[in-house]
């Protein structure tokens, strides 16, 4: 029976996470998984952390080798993976806990995304500073 709550959807959990839990109950490790894709380690890193996202021809064999729909690792709709366990069935604190870790996780998206726009405004006026002394 599936919980109502759909908990690899976009509201609960980001693409990355979507990968990563799809890898485990294939039982596979990154190395494992990133060496069936033709891919480094690092960039399948980088997609479990929701850093980059790979191309539409990577999704479709990674769909097909974590034997989820390209749609459920995108979206989290289609087929895919069952919700890891009945909420009601945890006590209420770990509930609480694990609604604290996903504010979090949010949080640390939000602050790697205003990291990224940081760094790459740096790199822009380090070049325009560049620019200015061989002018």
């Amino acid at each position: 029976m599936q919980d109502t709550k759909d908990w690899y959807s976009p509201e609960i959990a980001t693409f990355g996470d979507r990968v990563a839990a799809a890898r485990e109950v294939a039982e596979m490790t990154q190395a494992q998984l990133a060496r069936r894709l033709g891919v480094r380690v690092a960039t399948l890193r980088s997609w479990e952390n929701d850093l980059s996202e790979p191309r539409a021809n990577r999704l479709s064999i990674m769909a097909g080798l974590l034997n989820v729909s390209m749609m459920w690792l995108i979206n989290g709709q289609g087929e895919g993976l069952d919700a890891p366990m009945e909420e009601a069935s945890l006590p209420a604190s770990a509930t609480e806990i694990l609604n604290e870790m996903r504010d979090l996780r949010a949080d640390m998206q939000a602050r790697v995304e205003q990291l990224g726009r940081l760094e790459k405004k740096l790199r822009a006026a380090l070049k325009a500073e560049a620019h200015e002394r061989v002018a």
